[in-house]
């Protein structure tokens, strides 16, 4: 995918991975509704774009993010004119990750606080910089977790510990946000985007990108199923309709002679008929 450059952010690419740095650092990189619409923008782009295999998001300057922008003071998040018809843009951008077929890897380089931190939930990977901050500080602002957070973050690193930052408001550091699987290593901050391009790189390097496609789609999508079963339906389902195919040919020939893998599925145009499943009736939850 070419390089873009947004009025919010600025996105590139270099060998099969796609940096996205949220860019207003003069604000620390502060949350508006043109952000939200860069960041959209870019993230429906990338679909269209096989030749990128995994997204990193990191932000400019010394923030990450630094929350909702809320320069218009105390109406900030006055919404009563739209009602019912009101979407919380946050979630907006939460919805659209956790829909990707790309992996995306947070490289999260410094201050992360309300939907700084929430939108990097549905990410899949987080690597903190050791002089990052996170904070869940919603109960402080007189508001309510958005972007999902409450689906996502008990998820993340369970009920107590989600209800206590929560219920809290508090900010605290990298480490504390490791021991609770927030992220899953703290770096210097000049190691942090080295370390984010090295997990990219094992991604792109080594992985069909059908298969990690389908993968990251499987496990987030089975996080709100009861039983196993549903995941053995869906997974046989699956395995019948690619394990013939010139994927897995492709990755069982590499590995019997020992070269480096060229898996020849897109994704764009080689997923299996059975995707997207969870709009076929019998995966279907009910009521929906």
């Amino acid at each position: 995918m070419p390089d873009r450059e947004y009025e919010t952010l600025h996105a590139g690419t270099a060998e099969g991975i796609l940096t996205v740095t949220l860019n207003r650092p003069e604000k620390l990189n502060a949350f508006n509704p043109q952000m939200m619409k860069d960041l959209l923008d870019v993230l429906d782009a990338v679909e269209g774009d096989d030749d990128t295999r995994v997204i990193v998001v990191t932000g400019a300057g010394r923030g990450f993010c630094a929350g909702a922008d809320v320069s218009s003071g105390g109406s900030s998040f006055d919404h009563r004119e739209a009602g019912a018809r009101h979407r919380d843009i946050g979630g907006l951008v939460a919805l659209r990750l956790y829909s990707s077929t790309r992996p995306v890897i947070g490289a999260i380089n410094g201050p992360a606080v309300g939907v700084g931190a929430s939108m990097t939930l549905p990410m899949d990977i987080r690597l903190a910089s050791s002089s990052a901050k996170f904070g869940f500080v919603f109960a402080r602002r007189g508001i309510v977790p958005e972007s999902a957070a409450s689906w996502f973050l008990p998820r993340a690193v369970g009920m107590q510990t989600a209800m206590e930052w929560v219920a809290t408001g508090r900010v605290f550091g990298a480490q504390e946000a490791l021991a609770a699987g927030l992220v899953r290593s703290v770096h210097p901050p000049e190691e942090l985007l080295p370390a984010a391009y090295d997990l990219a790189r094992e991604i792109a390097d080594n992985t069909a990108p059908v298969s990690v496609a389908l993968a990251r789609q499987m496990m987030w999508r089975m996080l709100g199923e009861g039983h196993p079963m549903a995941a053995h339906r869906l997974d046989s389902r699956i395995m019948s309709q690619i394990g013939g195919g010139p994927d897995p040919t492709e990755g069982i020939e590499s590995f019997l002679a020992k070269r480096p893998p060229a898996f020849p599925g897109r994704v764009s145009k080689d997923m299996p008929p059975l995707y997207p499943w969870w709009e076929e009736e019998e995966f279907r939850p009910f009521g929906a």
